[in-house]
């Protein structure tokens, strides 16, 4: 079973900035394309982010030009720059290995336990 741990959320004014770090420990992320997901409360969970093998970004509308995700692979580790903030990027992120796909990926069904991002007006 593949363990995501997501961290990096916290309480942030509009307009600020945030890192989410995703981390594993028993599986190699270089390997695999990852992606960041959100859900808010009462919604469904969304795709946000997604990065290849290879490194290729893909992004959802509502974020782009505002999130970046990269991939450290000496740190085994995938992360989600988040800046300009909006009270509507409050949600739990997720991490997840995916199987890559247009318009979004496909998520491959491990989950961590999420990091709450939470933006005051």
């Amino acid at each position: 079973q593949v363990q995501l741990v997501e961290s990096g959320g916290g309480l942030v004014q509009a307009g600020g900035s945030l890192r989410l770090s995703c981390a594993a420990s028993e599986i190699t992320l270089r390997n695999n394309h990852m992606a960041w997901y959100r859900q808010a409360p009462g919604k469904q969970r969304t795709w946000v982010a997604a990065v290849s093998v290879s490194g290729t970004a893909n992004y959802a509308d509502s974020v782009k030009g505002r999130f970046t995700i990269s991939r450290d692979n000496a740190k085994n580790a995938v992360y989600l720059q988040m800046n300009n903030l909006k009270p509507e990027d409050t949600a739990v992120y997720y991490c997840s290995i995916v199987y890559w796909g247009w318009p979004s990926p496909v998520p491959r069904g491990s989950w961590g336990q999420g990091t709450q991002v939470t933006v005051s007006s």
